[in-house]
């Protein structure tokens, strides 16, 4: 796919360090839920510095949604985006992403890792096919979490929280493990949709093997 320029409708704050960007949608543009693509700054000096951040948006939208963790202490394309404004441009590069969605199951996110369960799960509920997805979510601290009110609607009971640093009522504190997982994961014959931090994922994926989740029912991409 050729360089795509899009121009930003909006941009704002939806956590203390994730922003959600809005642009114009390119003609013919077309991606999957869970994909992702390559963005650059139409700045000088900025136009080569590529990251990958997922589609939020619907793919049938006017409009493309992408949600942003941001690190204001590094001298990066993220502290960059938090100076941008409506009427700016981002450079799209090509679609990519391993995860897709084939059939129920669980989904475990850490941190900015929930972005490509985001586009997947509004698009199930646009469907009438949420079923009994669930969602456990782990971040550090309860001002963490990314689209908690969104979340709560999607899944009701099946929006799990675990907090590695905070201690509230109602969500579940440390780290996920073993004894964790067998109490959030109902079956083992289902799928498991898997994205957050290597370090994370490498660990979870040897707990799922511990409690006999199939390799082949993980899908994952890391960020």
């Amino acid at each position: 796919m050729r360089q795509q320029v899009v121009r930003i409708d909006s941009i704002r704050h939806i956590t203390h360090d994730v922003i959600q960007i809005v642009t114009e949608k390119p003609l013919h543009f077309n991606f999957i839920p869970g994909q992702a693509t390559e963005i650059s700054i139409n700045k000088n000096g900025w136009e080569a510095e590529k990251r990958p951040f997922t589609f939020t948006s619907l793919p049938e939208n006017d409009f493309l949604e992408f949600t942003i963790k941001t690190y204001p202490k590094h001298k990066s394309v993220t502290n960059k985006l938090l100076e941008l404004k409506a009427d700016d441009e981002l450079l799209l590069h090509e679609v990519f992403g391993e995860i897709a969605y084939k059939g129920e199951g669980t989904f475990i996110a850490g941190g900015a890792g929930v972005t490509p369960f985001i586009c997947i799960l509004r698009n199930l509920k646009s469907k009438g096919e949420i079923g009994e997805n669930k969602l456990i979510f782990a971040n550090n601290t309860k001002k963490d979490i990314i689209l908690a009110k969104e979340f709560e609607d999607l899944l009701g009971d099946n929006f799990v929280n675990i907090l590695a640093h905070d201690i509230v009522d109602g969500y579940a504190h440390g780290f996920i493990t073993k004894d964790f997982l067998v109490t959030q994961i109902s079956s083992t014959d289902k799928n498991v949709y898997l994205c957050g931090p290597p370090p994370m994922m490498d660990t979870i994926e040897k707990l799922l093997e511990e409690i006999n989740v199939d390799e082949k029912l993980i899908i994952k991409e890391a960020f």
